[in-house]
């Protein structure tokens, strides 16, 4: 069987923390930034983690280099 080759988009959308867990950047921060207040702006910098371990797993695989 051949090698399962990564998903390039899925390595530059997510990073496998030391603990293994799947960070990821919050969504809502592209544009229209005018009419969001500096305070929600800020909150959004900073990444979540993914809440389905379903879903750890699958970006896991996706994203191993």
């Amino acid at each position: 069987m051949p090698k399962m080759k990564s998903h390039s988009g899925a390595k530059k959308r997510f990073r496998v923390t030391a603990n293994g867990r799947v960070k990821r950047a919050q969504q809502g921060k592209n544009h229209i930034l005018n009419k969001k207040p500096r305070k929600r702006i800020m909150r959004l910098r900073q990444g979540a983690y993914l809440k389905s371990a379903k879903q750890e797993k699958t970006i896991r695989n996706m994203a191993q280099k």
